[in-house]
């Protein structure tokens, strides 16, 4: 496998840079939301990781049966 060309490492990184800045507003907002977020919140933003995880657990165990 071939590594990348000098251009497009380059292209990447200027697409990432971009990227960064076009997302920064809604960043800047979002940490701001997350400082007045509540127990009650951060319960509801771990069910669907925990459940997540699970599912993920279970297509591991019945792929290695």
């Amino acid at each position: 496998m071939e590594s990348p060309a000098t251009w497009e490492m380059l292209l990447v990184g200027a697409l990432v840079v971009a990227l960064l800045f076009w997302f920064r507003p809604g960043l800047k907002a979002s940490l701001e939301e997350s400082r007045k977020a509540t127990a009650k919140d951060w319960q509801k933003l771990l069910l669907p990781i925990g459940l997540v995880v699970l599912f993920v657990l279970l297509l591991i165990m019945m792929v290695s049966r």
